[in-house]
């Protein structure tokens, strides 16, 4: 293998040499850089936007939701008790709330809105880590916190009051039944990066909510927050099961199930489609090594006359099979690094968020994806590499040292 790697390293250095195989090695080199960052950008996409839509999700939301088939949940506390059971040890917290429809009014300009009415603290700092504008605490009674897509279209600034109208008993109005009519001043303003939210909910302290809908003491649905989301289906399960009529949990997975089988969806045949480019790419080294290998047929067959073994004249083109694979594939890293961060930095290609809920393209920047994508390019160059190897070590020695 010495022996090999010392006639490789004088190959490597002849090269320089011949503008040829510089031309080759370079298209070769070229084909598969672009391959290797092709695909290292569409899976890293990919995965950046199923951990930021999850993340952003469960900032607003919640891994686990308790939802009530009535108006109200009964035995509240006892539940709760039951739920922090259940989930022991994978439990963050669990958080009772009351939420419902509401129309808001801000001067001429109405709107419906979500109005939900929160008592957990740990719930509220993950709301505040989106808030943009102003301030809001747990303590201060009929503040809001309004999503930004919703405050734009209402022409609403922090520091604003407006007024919240909603149905008594779930009646519509009349004049035996007027609607709950409450002000409430604007505290802050949030921006999740997610358009549904972010158009449509109101977060309010829970004494204002139960205020507003008539519903004192009243709780229609728990937040269940987890430290291992992956654990969110299978807990969702067994809290069916353990709380009976009027309860009904569902998961992120199961209330966001058309954006996670997106995503699904997305990962099938992106990695098979893209795989197929730095196939083509690394099948340029087969075209590449060959043209090497008719250049050299002087020297390998000046090889094989001082007894170079076949073995070695194989391990020589293989070595520079690999070789051009390795900066092909550096190269491939380096380019997807640099596309990447010019994106993040100056966002080129813009993405409408009613479409994909997200503002601008997440990337993930994944050692695994990097180290996966590379090595799976280095094998399949290697193998390549293999055919033009035994065809180099078969050229007949004297009609190698004729060859011109």
């Amino acid at each position: 293998m010495k022996f090999a790697f010392f006639i490789f390293r004088k190959f490597i250095t002849s090269n320089r040499n011949s503008r040829f195989l510089n031309l080759i090695s370079g298209i070769a080199i070229s084909g598969i850089a672009l391959g290797v960052a092709t695909l290292i950008i569409a899976l890293s996409v990919i995965s950046g936007f199923e951990k930021t839509l999850t993340l952003k999700l469960t900032d607003i939301d919640s891994h686990i939701k308790v939802f009530s088939f009535d108006k109200t949940l009964p035995q509240i506390e006892n539940s709760l008790s039951i739920i922090d059971s259940i989930c022991d040890p994978y439990i963050d917290y669990s958080s009772p709330f009351l939420s419902k429809l509401a129309l808001i009014s801000n001067k001429n300009r109405k709107d419906g809105v979500t109005v939900k009415g929160i008592i957990n603290k740990k719930y509220l700092d993950r709301i505040k880590q989106n808030i943009t504008e102003g301030t809001f605490d747990l303590s201060e009674r009929k503040n809001l916190i309004l999503g930004k897509s919703l405050a734009n279209k209402l022409l609403i600034r922090v520091g604003d009051y407006v007024n919240l109208f909603a149905l008594k008993n779930d009646l519509v109005p009349s004049s035996d039944n007027l609607p709950n009519i409450e002000r409430f001043k604007v505290s802050a303003i949030f921006e999740s990066g997610i358009a549904e939210y972010d158009a449509s909910i109101a977060f309010t302290d829970i004494e204002s909510a139960q205020n507003l809908f008539s519903m004192p003491s009243s709780f229609n649905g728990i937040d269940i927050k987890l430290n291992d989301i992956l654990k969110a289906d299978s807990l969702t399960l067994v809290i069916r099961k353990a709380l009976r009529y009027p309860y009904y949990a569902r998961s992120v997975f199961e209330l966001h199930k058309n954006i996670f089988t997106w995503i699904s969806l997305q990962k099938k045949p992106i990695p098979i489609v893209l795989g197929l480019i730095i196939i083509v790419a690394v099948f340029n080294i087969v075209g590449t090594l060959l043209l090497m290998v008719i250049e050299r047929t002087h020297e390998v067959g000046i090889l094989k006359s001082f007894g170079t073994r076949r073995k070695q004249i194989v391990q020589i083109f293989l070595l520079q099979g690999f070789y051009l694979a390795v900066i092909g594939t550096f190269a491939g890293n380096l380019l997807a690094i640099f596309l990447m961060e010019i994106q993040n930095k100056y966002e080129i290609i813009k993405v409408p968020s009613s479409v994909y809920f997200v503002t601008k393209v997440p990337f993930d920047f994944s050692i695994e994806i990097f180290m996966t994508v590379s090595i799976i390019t280095l094998v399949l160059a290697l193998l390549a590499s293999v055919i033009p190897s035994l065809i180099s070590s078969r050229i007949n020695t004297v009609n190698a040292l004729r060859f011109e």
